[in-house]
Order: structure tokens, then sequence, then C-alpha cells
């Protein structure tokens, strides 16, 4: 029996020892430093991940990868969140996580009664990164289709996101925003929309940033309130927090009307946010 249960012991360690080792070497991880001339050689770091063969596939000319862009929150770096860089890039996307801050940069400040409480001007540096970003990744990946972005923020990163598809939008396919509270949902419906929202107290989402139900059923927006805390949402939070995530971010890639347009409200589920939208989803 002890041998028995040393070699089941022995083959799921090998296991995960092979699961590691594969997706290290599936997933190619790089940083791209450049410096933005015409904003006095402002420093924009570019953590890029794609899956290999993709990459090698684009290469050859054979596929245009599709393409994601990952915003970070305030005082959270841009590698913090290769939860879900690595969900998009094992499904084949090019994904390109920018760190929008840089430690010269004068300190974010809240201005109440101001449009976006006074942050118009780190979400107009976040759209001026995010296009020097693209630039820089053509450079190295030139088959990826940078007309149609995914884009994916969490809190001040997921405003930037949205604030980017509001004035570009012939750029945006979908977007994925973590606990963004400044910036309005886009609500004209040519845009797909994904929105995770936490319980935390000190995080609430400004009036008018997020629809009605009715609204959101509209638009394709769908609205997943979570029992997680702000800054759960990204690496970290609990494996429990990043794999319901992703379990959400694949079904709404996934575009097979698993997941619907709605606000997903907490008391349907208030102990399992996954089952809040598998229980919310009409039959």
């Amino acid at each position: 029996m002890k041998r028995r249960v040393a070699i089941v012991l022995s083959l799921c360690t090998l296991a995960i020892v092979a699961y590691f080792t594969a997706s290290k070497w599936l997933i190619r991880h790089e940083t791209l430093l450049s410096h933005d001339i015409l904003r006095d050689s402002r420093r924009v770091a570019v953590d890029v991940a794609v899956r290999r063969d993709r990459a090698m596939q684009a290469a050859a000319e054979m596929i245009e990868l599709p393409v994601v862009i990952i915003s970070h929150g305030n005082t959270v770096k841009h590698t913090e969140y290769s939860f879900l860089a690595n969900t998009f890039a094992a499904r084949g996307y090019l994904v390109g996580s920018i760190q929008h801050d840089i430690e010269t940069d004068e300190p974010m400040v809240t201005r109440i009664g101001e449009e976006y409480v006074g942050r118009r001007p780190q979400y107009n540096r976040g759209i001026f990164n995010i296009m020097f970003a693209i630039e820089e990744m053509k450079k190295a990946y030139p088959n990826a289709d940078y007309r149609r972005l995914t884009l994916v923020g969490h809190s001040n990163g997921g405003d930037i996101s949205m604030y980017f598809a509001s004035r570009r939008p012939e750029l945006v396919k979908k977007v994925v925003t973590l606990d963004n509270l400044r910036v309005p949902f886009i609500t004209d419906g040519n845009i797909k929309i994904l929105s995770f929202r936490s319980t935390d107290p000190h995080f609430k989402p400004d009036p008018g940033v997020i629809p009605d139900d009715e609204m959101c059923r509209k638009a394709g927006i769908t609205v997943v309130n979570t029992a997680f805390q702000h800054n759960e949402l990204s690496d970290r939070g609990s494996d429990r927090v990043k794999s319901t995530i992703q379990a959400l971010v694949h079904k709404f890639l996934d575009d097979d009307g698993s997941l619907k347009p709605g606000l997903i409200k907490p008391e349907d589920s208030p102990n399992d946010p996954f089952a809040m939208v598998t229980a919310s989803v009409p039959r």
C-alpha cells in the first residue's frame, strides 16, 4: 500500500513538473524596452507573451496573431498579471503588458468633482503608451492583427482600456476590465465587454460607470460581481480568484453564447463567483 502511494505521489510530482516545464517552454516571455523620442525619450517597457508555435507560424506568414494589450492598476506592476497574459497566450494571442507609470511621473491624485476625478492626463498618457507599444511590437511581431485589439485592464488600467476604446473604437474588438472605477462603459454594442467587479468597500465605481442590467443586455456587456477584493484581481490574488477569472475569460473568448450579457448579481450565489454566472445564464 505504501509503495502504491509512493508511486502515485511520484507520478503526480512528475506530472506537475512536466506541466510547468511545458508551460515555460510553450509560452515565450520577453521584455521590449524602448524610449519614445517624441515624449522626451520616455521609457516604455512591454512584457510580451506568445506561444512559441504560434509565433513561428506567424513568422512564416501562415497566420496573423490576434493581439491583447494589458494595462496595470495604480501601484501594481505590469508584470503582476501573468495569469491573464498566460491565459491569452495559451489561446494563441500575442500579449503585450505595458508599464504605464515610471518613477519620474507625478503622483496620481484624486480631485473630487472633476471629470474622471482629474485623471484624464493619466488616461491620455495611457493612449500614447499603448500606441507606442503597438509600434514597437510590430517591429518584433509584424504578422499580428493590430487593427482589432482586445484590451484588458485592472483598476486604473481598466479605465485606460475603456478610455482608449472610446477614443479609438475602430481599433478595438473586445474589452475586459477588472474593477475599473472612473470611465463609463461603452454602450453602442460595437465592442464586446466583460467586467469583473469586487466587493471591496474601499473601491466603488463612480455613478454612471456601470450600465444597468437592461443596457448591459442590449449592448453585449457582461458584468460579473464577485466576492473578491480589489487588489486580488491580479497575480496577488489566490488560485481560486485567478482560476475563476480565467474560466470566465475563456467563456468570453469562445463566443459560443455560454456567457450571456447582463448584470450578474451577487445574491444569485454569494459564495461561488463562477456559479453566479452559470446560474444566471438563461436556458
